[in-house]
């Protein structure tokens, strides 16, 4: 110190001492310091909540098909999806139309088709009455065509819902709209966010598994694809014949222990480059591995059908447990549910009837409509269905008026009809109607998005919740539209 007169001053020396030790008793008194090093208080609180929510992601990406909650208590658990993809003729099966029948011949009114364009035909063509009859079933006199006999009988156990609608006016654009909520290839399927919301309870199968008895759809893939999601929650298809998934089986030479050894060394690579760069796809692939493996046993067991009774193949209609055909793949899916698959999609690809539409409708329901009816039944009787949905559908209808000369339909996105059952779904009931053309909805329309946010409803979700951020954006199975059909719910 040095003084001057009777005042003291601090010397420069000092001066910077003094400087340092404020800095330092200032440190030790700011926030940063407080949030940083204080054990307790709002820093430990934000720092465990973190740490919370790493863990749960981490636990998803360590195991992505583990079963989970949904948001609220679910009605239904698993979904068989059998989509009749080619757009079945309403007209033909579900929605009676008499006054189409007594125009049959003329043209429609000019006003009906205002601002109206079909997919291939002059929207001005003569009117086509509908090649079947209809009679009613049920307890509620539910109005089904005569080449349905099957499908009649559970007249009391199905929501028949004749007022669908859409955008899309083409298969594969509409095909991907039912499937994934967008026109737009690269999008989740609605088996996708089920099984990314649910998980599996299955260990030795796929989470989501499909089967094809017809053509190859025009969706293609994206039908049953994860898009952006991981791909762990893609469909896995299963063929008719032979291994149901292509090298399913080792070769020779190539024993057990071998490939137990060779899966047990790659493992390690995938989970050290897992905790390296945390990529789900890397937990995907260590998943994909192992249900392969699982798959040599559960698959060709789950496949073969002799272990089934007379009394169920009869059921169902099969003749030959060894022919593919859409009732065989329907009994298959009882029997994947039973074991534990979340999701089953079938796919029958043979709608199309541009012409010979009336042998054509009538082929297509010999082909599905025992099976459709044997599986809800069975589901029934084996105290499933009530936890099992149930969708019958393809992606729109046709139209009223007649393509080529006197035996086509076109597209039709306006109205549509399907049929849910199951899963807290009203039973034996009708929602919707049409025009008296079956042109137009003129009561209670459902949108494809009202129906997957029913869907999603019933799984336990809040559709505006099951969401996944990709590329800066939270995206959803109704993208940003949707709303749950009361009237459809139990």
């Amino acid at each position: 110190m040095r003084r001057t007169g009777r005042e003291t001053h601090p010397t420069k020396a000092t001066m910077s001492l003094l400087d340092k030790l404020h800095k330092e008793r200032a440190r030790f008194l700011t926030r940063r310091w407080f949030l940083r090093d204080c054990g307790v208080g709002l820093g430990s609180i934000a720092l465990g909540a973190l740490r919370a929510g790493e863990s749960a992601a981490a636990a998803r990406d360590r195991d992505p098909l583990a079963p989970r909650a949904p948001h609220y208590a679910p009605r239904a658990k698993r979904v068989v999806y059998l989509f009749q993809a080619g757009a079945p003729s309403h007209l033909e099966l579900f929605d009676h139309k008499p006054e189409l029948t007594r125009l049959d011949g003329t043209l429609p009114p000019a006003d009906l088709l205002e601002g109206y364009r079909a997919a291939f035909i002059n929207p001005n063509s003569a009117l086509l009455g509908p090649k079947y009859s209809f009679s009613r079933h049920g307890h509620t006199g539910m109005e089904l065509s005569q080449i349905l006999p099957h499908t009649s009988t559970i007249a009391d156990d199905i929501c028949l819902v004749r007022s669908m609608h859409t955008e899309a006016v083409n298969h594969a654009p509409a095909q991907i709209m039912m499937n994934t909520g967008a026109q737009q290839f690269g999008r989740p399927c609605f088996g996708s966010w089920t099984l990314y919301g649910l998980g599996s309870e299955s260990d030795d199968l796929p989470g989501y598994v499909v089967l094809n008895s017809a053509g190859g759809t025009s969706g293609g893939a994206s039908n049953y694809g994860c898009g952006f999601l991981p791909t762990s929650y893609g469909g896995i298809p299963f063929r008719n014949t032979g291994d149901p998934i292509l090298y399913l089986s080792n070769p020779a030479g190539f024993d057990k222990q071998t490939q137990r050894a060779s899966l047990d060394s790659l493992r390690r690579l995938n989970e050290l480059a897992l905790a390296d760069v945390n990529d789900p796809q890397i937990a995907g692939r260590i998943q994909s591995y192992e249900t392969a493996y699982r798959l040599q046993t559960s698959a060709p067991e789950l496949m073969e059908l002799s272990s089934e009774s007379q009394e169920a193949l009869d059921l169902y209609g099969i003749k030959d447990i060894n022919e593919s055909s859409f009732a065989r793949n329907c009994l298959l899916a009882r029997r994947m549910l039973e074991r534990g698959v979340r999701f089953v999609q079938l796919f029958h690809e043979a709608w199309d009837q541009h012409g010979d539409l009336t042998n054509g409708v009538k082929r297509n329901s010999i082909n599905t409509d025992q099976g459709s009816a044997a599986l809800v039944k069975d589901l029934k009787q084996r105290g499933m269905l009530e936890d099992t949905l149930v969708v019958w559908g393809g992606e729109f209808g046709r139209t009223p008026m007649v393509q080529g000369t006197n035996d086509g339909r076109d597209h039709h996105n306006r109205c549509f009809s399907i049929w849910l059952a199951g899963g807290g779904i009203k039973a034996g009931h009708v929602h919707g109607e049409t025009d008296p053309l079956g042109f137009n909805i003129t009561r209670d329309p459902v949108h494809v998005h009202d129906l997957n946010a029913t869907l999603l409803h019933l799984l336990g979700f809040d559709h505006t919740r099951l969401t996944y951020r990709f590329q800066g954006r939270d995206f959803r199975l109704t993208d940003v539209h949707g709303r749950v059909v009361r009237e459809l719910l139990a």
